[in-house]
Formats: structure tokens, C-alpha cells, sequence
């Protein structure tokens, strides 16, 4: 068994993040977040920019004053804001109102409460983003065996769009360009365009928010399709795909090209880190194990050929785009979304690596440290 398929086994073992679970020691106390996805915060805002409750102090339901939030992230904006290193993608530069060194971050609680800072406002495209919200649908619509008999789950150690597949055909993981490719050729739809209208109806469940496609990425995306057209070609010529080609690679490009903004984003994590319920309109949007199952991916495979030295540095289960956006989901805890366009070597957001780098550390994010006993295992039989 592989390190992928070992945590995506283990992992939902050691991180609990069950609304029954709210007893649990862990370092996420310090931050004063709640502890499961059905807790409410005395903030709890139904939309951005909602007011409080009247009448209510701002704090979480463990008494954090939620101010706390909005410090730390004008903190770290202002630690990374002036790291001017890397370039955008070439081909979405100027499309959509990017522009190279736009930046925002957004959190968003199990309990619903939310803070942001930077350009919140900006829409981005979903991009690669994109890729762990369709599997989290396609497990959800067919379930974890049919979709594993497809693509696997572990770690490639190759970049997103490397042309490469296991002996018997299947990606590596369903985060790299040909997995993602596969996955969304499963989706039980008659055509690209229901493909399409299904995602958005699930990624708007997730968000809170109505999304929608942007024409002008998705043709600035279509200019640049070979590569994932040969990616294609050789899943089909392996007999993966049960769609054409053409047909598969369509509505991929049509979720990468999907606008969010931080917030949004964030809700989304939040929706993940919550156990697949949007804690924000309180609807379930995934089964618990479909997130957990997500989420493991992102841990092992979320960063591409950086993800074993994310999981080092970082720790918290995440996935990248070339549009900047970069989704990480605490379980238990938070969502975290951040966007700057500016890339590093291996296509990640170089500023949106610094936001993660140290708010993990400010707020005690590492899922792998030490939390205490395992409640199952401690105390008399």
C-alpha cells in the first residue's frame, strides 16, 4: 500500500472532525474555533458582509474575540505583500481583470464565522482548484469503488500536466491533469453542458453563492488545450474513458474556468472542513466520507511536486491553482482560501504559500501534530 492510499485510510482515524467529536483536545482551542460543523457562532453571518446578531458580543461559541481574525490576516498580508518573486500563467494574465500582484485571503469557520482581508471582492477562476471539488462530487454521485477502479490516489512526484499514467492505465491521483480529465468524465450526465450545470449547482451548494462559468477563461483555456487533449487521447487509448476525448477535456476546462472569490472559496474549504455541511447556509452538501476522502487527497497530492514538502512545512490538506487560488480545509476547523497570481517552479501561488506557511504556525494548523491520547484507545476496557 502506498503513502496515499495509507492516509486516505488513516487519516479520518487520527483527525476527527464528527460534531460529536467536540471534546477533543487539539490545538485549534488556541484559536478559540469551534469544533464541529453543527456548533453556531454568536457572529454567524448568513452571507458576506451580513451584520451580527443584535445584542450579541463577536466571539466564537468559545469565547474568542473574533477581531483576533481579522488582526492576524492584515498581519500576514502585510508580511508577503511585498515578495514581488515568481510570474503569473502567461495565458490567464489579463483575462477576467487579473493582474499580477492582486491579493486577498479568507477564513471561514465550521461555525460559520468569517474574516478577509485584501482584494476580497476579485473573482478568479477556479483553475486546478477545481479538480478536488469534482472528485468530492463524482465520490458522492457514484461512490469511492467505482471511482478508484479509475484513478488512484497516490502521489505522482511529477508536475500537474505530466504525460504519464500507472501500467494499467490509470492516473496516479485525481488531482493531476489526467486524473482530474477522468473524474470528470465520470460524472453521471448526458453531455458536457448537464456535466457542466451539475458542478455548478454542487460547487454553489458548497460556495453559498450562485457560480458561474467565465467565457472569456474558458476561451483563453480552449487555446491552450493540446496538451490536456493528448492526456486524453492516451486515457481513451487505455480504454478509461467511457466519453470522447474532446468531449471529457470540454467540460474540464469548463469547471477550471468557474469564478470564486477568497470568501467564497472559503466557505468552500469550510464545507469540507465542516464534514461536506456548508456551514454557512447549513446544508449538507457532501457525506462525511466523501469529504474526508477529498481531503485526504489534498493532503498527499493537493501541491503537485511540492506536496510532500507542503505536508513538511504546512500540514494542512490543500489544492493549488495556475489562476493563483490556493484552498486549504482544517478538519474540524477551517476553511482557508488565498489568491495571488504570481507562480512559483512547480506552479503553486508563491505569496499564497507564504499566507499558509504562517497562519499555520500562528494558529496551530499542522493536522499531523501532537493532539493527546487517541480517545479510543485511552483509559480501562
Amino acid at each position: 500500500m502506498g503513502i496515499g492510499s495509507l492516509i486516505a485510510t488513516m487519516l479520518p482515524s487520527s483527525i476527527a472532525f464528527l460534531p460529536a467529536c467536540t471534546g477533543m483536545v487539539i490545538g485549534w482551542r488556541w484559536l478559540g474555533l469551534p469544533l464541529g460543523p453543527n456548533a453556531r457562532s454568536s457572529t454567524h453571518r448568513d452571507r458576506p458582509g451580513a451584520r451580527p446578531r443584535p445584542g450579541r458580543p463577536s466571539t466564537t461559541v468559545t469565547g474568542m474575540d473574533t477581531t483576533r481574525f481579522d488582526d492576524d490576516l492584515r498581519a500576514m498580508l502585510g508580511e508577503v505583500e511585498s515578495d514581488r518573486r515568481g510570474e503569473p500563467s502567461d495565458y490567464l494574465e489579463d483575462v477576467a481583470g487579473q493582474h499580477v500582484d492582486g491579493l486577498a485571503v479568507a477564513v471561514c469557520t465550521v461555525d460559520g464565522h468569517q474574516a478577509a482581508a485584501g482584494e476580497t471582492e476579485h473573482a478568479f477562476a477556479l483553475q486546478s482548484v477545481s479538480k478536488v471539488l469534482t472528485y468530492a462530487v463524482v465520490l458522492q454521485e457514484i461512490g469511492l469503488d467505482h471511482v478508484l477502479e479509475d484513478v488512484g490516489v497516490e502521489p505522482s512526484g511529477e508536475s500537474f500536466n505530466h504525460l504519464s499514467l500507472h501500467d494499467d492505465g490509470r492516473p496516479c491521483n485525481p488531482l493531476i491533469n489526467a486524473g482530474a480529465i477522468l473524474v470528470h468524465s465520470l460524472l453521471p450526465a448526458g453531455d458536457e453542458d448537464e456535466r457542466t450545470a451539475l458542478l455548478l449547482r454542487r460547487y454553489s451548494a458548497m460556495a453559498g453563492v450562485e457560480l458561474e462559468v467565465c467565457e472569456d477563461v474558458l476561451d483563453a483555456e480552449r487555446t491552450r488545450a493540446d496538451r490536456n487533449l493528448g492526456l486524453a487521447h492516451l486515457l481513451a487509448d487505455a480504454g478509461r474513458l467511457p466519453i470522447s476525448a474532446r468531449e471529457a477535456v470540454a467540460g474540464y476546462l469548463a469547471q477550471c474556468s468557474v469564478l470564486v472569490t477568497a470568501p467564497q472559496l472559503a466557505v468552500m474549504g469550510a464545507t469540507l472542513a465542516a464534514g461536506g455541511t456548508n456551514p454557512v447556509t447549513g446544508e449538507r452538501v457532501l457525506d462525511e466520507w466523501v469529504a474526508q476522502q477529498a481531503m485526504s487527497v489534498m493532503l498527499t497530492c493537493g501541491m503537485y511536486d511540492a506536496s510532500g514538502q507542503w505536508v513538511a512545512e504546512v500540514g494542512v490538506p490543500a489544492k493549488s491553482g495556475v489562476s493563483g487560488a490556493l484552498l486549504g480545509a482544517v478538519p474540524g476547523a477551517l476553511g482557508i482560501a488565498t489568491w495571488s497570481p504570481r507562480l512559483d517552479e512547480q506552479g503553486n501561488s508563491r505569496r499564497g504559500i507564504g499566507l499558509f506557511e504562517g497562519l499555520s504556525a500562528r494558529w496551530d494548523l499542522h493536522v499531523l501534530q501532537h493532539r493527546g491520547a487517541l480517545r479510543g484507545l485511552s483509559g480501562p476496557r
